[in-house]
């Protein structure tokens, strides 16, 4: 009998000591063998919430569409490198100077795309469904807000700042921007095919010359002389400017002609539009080559402009060639191919000095 209540004591110990460590192990966590690992209580909790951002993060990231972003914060680095003449000019004040350009000039692009998915939610439902406000992962409200919020802010940096070059600059983006997408009399530009791209183009025009001015004189505090590099910048990314703005639309012909929408693409079918565009992007890359090969200094310099264009240029048409023009999803992925020649295009112009 004593045996048997001494066998129940310890047992009912052991139970207890059992307990009382998986209770520590659901707090701190436990191995299969016994071992104790440190781990929140509540971690799954914080997954949950890492996990929730993120999606949120996705989702804003999606409707700023800030593919388009990186293409204007690299023009605005590199267009203000043109200015510089030495090391020596890559001062403190200089990187101030570039962020007064940076921040609001990819703000009013923000406004700028964000608006036009607010103004084109019926027709992105039928063109581009995944679109942010057309799959309804925002609402309307919110969409509004966000545009606002950018394009009331950027306007007030532009004023802050106190450069007139990047607030004329900010200004006119804003207000073409805005003609570009806006249903009101007289705007509307991207449903008039003449005034679409050349609210495209003087995008391009505007965003070179506000920030080669600002940096120029409003930073390293020289005289306002545009070399021919900066001219061939302005050409060069004018035209290019302006075949992405046809571009885009070759893949929403079906929506615009829902609603009434008289595109290059509508009015001249897909195909046509398409070689245009190609058309006009190896006679550009051509200038480059020549422009290049000319104007550069050094023999190091034409080499990359000259190999680098051709190669561009090389790259274009070999994807041209095998583009499917009825396959939507396709005619997408070449449009963000697209602007990683524009992006790449701001590495190159470096050379031309």
């Amino acid at each position: 009998m004593i045996q048997t209540q001494i066998l129940r004591e310890e047992n009912g110990s052991l139970n207890k000591r059992r307990r009382d460590r998986n209770q520590l192990g659901q707090t701190f966590g436990a191995t299969l063998e016994g071992e104790f690992v440190l781990q929140p209580k509540y971690g799954n909790h914080k997954v949950a919430v890492q996990s929730e951002l993120r999606a949120k993060w996705d989702v804003f990231y999606r409707f700023c569409r800030l593919h388009s972003v990186t293409g204007t914060v690299t023009g605005v680095v590199s267009v203000s490198l043109l200015p510089l003449t030495s090391f020596t000019d890559l001062s403190p004040a200089f990187f101030v100077g570039l962020l007064k350009a940076v921040i609001p000039f990819a703000f009013v692009n923000i406004y700028v795309v964000a608006l036009n998915q607010v103004v084109d939610v019926g027709i992105d439902k039928i063109n581009k469904p995944y679109l942010v406000l057309a799959a309804g992962e925002y609402t309307m409200g919110q969409g509004k807000a966000i545009t606002s919020a950018f394009g009331i802010t950027c306007l007030a940096l532009a004023i802050i700042f106190q450069s007139p070059p990047l607030l004329y600059g900010i200004i006119i983006h804003f207000l073409v921007g805005t003609a570009y997408s806006v249903e009101q009399p007289l705007l509307r530009w991207k449903t008039k095919p003449f005034l679409a791209a050349l609210g495209i183009g003087l995008h391009a025009f505007n965003l070179q010359l506000a920030v080669f001015c600002h940096i120029q004189k409003y930073v390293l505090g020289r005289p306002l002389i545009h070399t021919k590099s900066f001219v061939f910048v302005l050409i060069f990314f004018i035209l290019f400017a302006t075949v992405l703005g046809m571009f885009k639309d070759i893949p929403d012909v079906a929506g615009d002609q829902a609603f009434g929408n008289r595109t290059f693409s509508v009015r001249h079918g897909k195909k046509k539009v398409f070689s245009v565009c190609i058309f006009i992007l190896l006679i550009d890359y051509v200038f480059a080559m020549v422009t290049g090969a000319l104007l550069s200094s050094f023999l190091l310099n034409k080499f990359v402009t000259v190999i680098g264009h051709c190669t561009l240029a090389s790259l274009l048409w070999g994807r041209a060639k095998s583009l499917n023009l009825e396959d939507d999803s396709s005619v997408e992925s070449f449009y963000m191919f697209l602007w990683k020649l524009f992006t790449a295009e701001y590495v190159l112009i470096q050379f031309i000095r």
